[in-house]
């Protein structure tokens, strides 16, 4: 290519989206380390740090989402969809972008139906199995829609899909360490079982429960964990756990730096069903319980999991269930090895390596292309 690569990548709202958007401007720096990768995002949510902290240029769009709730208030709202087509406009016009990536989120609609409009080809990232409604608006317009679940004819033109997986964070398949060092770094015990427990980084209020009303039945129970509660709950267990100098094999923590480190060191997880999360399973193949967040639009969590547990790839638990039940199947599966195996083989079967790498290639192909029928 003559001249240098120009791509917008636009999204955000969650890690889900992020953790992509980010994987895939790496790999297309990877391919061309001269190209020049604008994101946009939403004003107030957090790829507004997490993208600089990569070290992208990222630019702000007032926009939010419909309060269906409260209707009264979607005047505001309109009028912030109204301004960021405006602004999108403007950032197109200037940065002259040769192809655009949407990977969901708020701020990939005005900015990819303005690209669309003007021309530039456009290719968008859906994570989940069940498609949001960003990207079902979007699917008429742009020319590629990359996807990590069979099925999803039900919501995209089925010649413009391409099944690439959900890119992850490189670093959890980089990690060097043993399954003995990644417990000693946690001050574990290298010859226990061990379940990690996951909400998120921002933790879940179901999960962790479930967690404090079985304390004694993790005493007895000769198997360690894990325990990211998110940093919102920490203090509340803190109190709640004072006096418990009796749990010595429940390692407590608000986050978790080192994700790679975890999954070397877990047996099993307990996680919320995010695409990707489970992603990351599938491609380190992870026995996991998926305990889906029932707060998230179109129950889209529940139908991730069920895309697995339908291949027998994974167990579940509803929300509602957990506190009674998560537990007690992480304990009874853990010291089941025949079991762990067949749940590690049939994730991993599900798992799409280099899905960043597959989507890089695409987006510069739509970019060469369009730049051709340019001339």
């Amino acid at each position: 290519m003559d001249q240098k690569l120009r791509i917008i990548i636009s999204g955000g709202g969650t890690g889900g989206h992020i953790f992509p958007a980010v994987s895939i401007a790496n790999a297309i720096r990877a391919k061309h380390p001269d190209a020049d990768i604008l994101f946009v995002g939403a004003l107030g949510r957090m790829e507004m740090q997490r993208v600089p902290a990569a070290g992208y240029k990222i630019v702000g769009l007032p926009i939010c989402g419909f309060d269906r709730k409260n209707m009264l208030r979607n005047f505001a709202v309109l009028l912030k969809i109204w301004k960021s087509q405006r602004m999108a406009r403007k950032i197109i016009r200037e940065f002259r972008p040769m192809a655009a990536v949407g990977v969901g989120g708020y701020a990939s609609g005005p900015t990819l139906n303005e690209c669309a409009r003007h021309g530039v080809p456009c290719l968008i990232q859906e994570q989940n199995s069940y498609a949001g409604v960003t990207n079902k608006i979007l699917a008429k317009k742009v020319d590629c829609i990359c996807v990590a679940y069979d099925g999803m004819e039900r919501f995209f033109p089925a010649d413009k899909i391409v099944k690439t997986g959900n890119p992850v964070r490189q670093s959890l398949l980089d990690t060097k360490l043993t399954r003995a060092e990644a417990l000693r770094s946690f001050g574990l015990d290298e010859t226990k079982k061990t379940v990690l427990i996951v909400g998120g980084s921002l933790g879940a209020r179901t999960v962790n429960e479930s967690v404090m009303q079985h304390l004694d039945e993790i005493k007895a129970s000769g198997v360690q964990f894990i325990w990211q509660t998110g940093k919102y709950y920490k203090a509340s267990i803190d109190e709640r756990l004072a006096g418990r100098a009796d749990l010595p094999m429940l390692k407590v923590t608000d986050f978790i730096a080192d994700m790679g480190a975890a999954y070397k060191a877990a047996d099993i997880v307990i996680s919320r069903a995010g695409a990707s999360s489970i992603s990351e399973f599938c491609l380190i193949g992870k026995p996991v319980i998926l305990v889906p967040s029932p707060n998230v639009a179109e129950d889209h969590q529940t139908k991730n999991a069920m895309a697995l547990v339908d291949k027998d790839a994974a167990l579940y638990v509803k929300d509602a269930d957990a506190p009674a039940k998560v537990i007690s199947l992480a304990l009874e599966t853990v010291k089941d090895d025949a079991r762990l195996a067949s749940l590690s083989a049939n994730i991993s079967k599900l798992g799409l390596p280099d899905s960043a790498d597959v989507i890089a290639d695409k987006v510069v192909e739509l970019a060469m292309k369009g730049e051709t029928l340019k001339r």
